[in-house]
């Protein structure tokens, strides 16, 4: 073998060598997972769909609010329903362990006839300023 015949296989086995190293350390050592909160409403029959689109004044909406921790830590949330801008119902503290689940009916009446009124459901979370997550609806009522 020559000089440069030596050379290159050094530094082919040292390659060799850093990308087995890489691969074990891929595979031994996870990523970091991604905390977040998992905020979703389902319709009454529990899957995402047949949400209350249309209703008559006064007649009672309801969805299924769904909270789930992936925060990897112990979470405190509170939930606002609000129609039209306006505050109508407050649900909370809400502590969940991580993973923990958080899963309820909630029911709004609109009263005054229109289209595409708004019905909000704002998530809060300890320590968090300012709304964390929000979702909202657009209902259609009849007089």
């Amino acid at each position: 073998m020559t000089k440069l015949s030596k050379t290159l296989s050094i530094v082919l086995g040292l390659i060799i060598l850093g990308a087995i190293a890489a691969l074990i350390y891929v595979v031994a050592v996870p990523a970091p997972e991604d905390s977040f909160t998992e905020f979703y409403i389902l319709g009454p029959g529990g899957e995402a769909a047949d949400y209350p689109a249309q209703l008559k004044a006064g007649e009672e909406g309801a969805v299924i609010m769904v909270i789930v921790n992936r925060e990897h830590e112990m979470a405190s949330y509170r939930v606002e329903t609000r129609i039209g801008g306006v505050t109508r119902g407050e649900l909370g503290p809400i502590m969940l362990e991580h993973g923990g689940r958080f899963e309820r009916f909630v029911s709004f009446t609109l009263e005054k006839p229109g289209t595409e009124q708004k019905v909000e459901f704002l998530l809060y979370k300890q320590g968090q300023s300012g709304i964390y997550e929000s979702l909202h609806l657009l209902v259609d009522v009849a007089g």
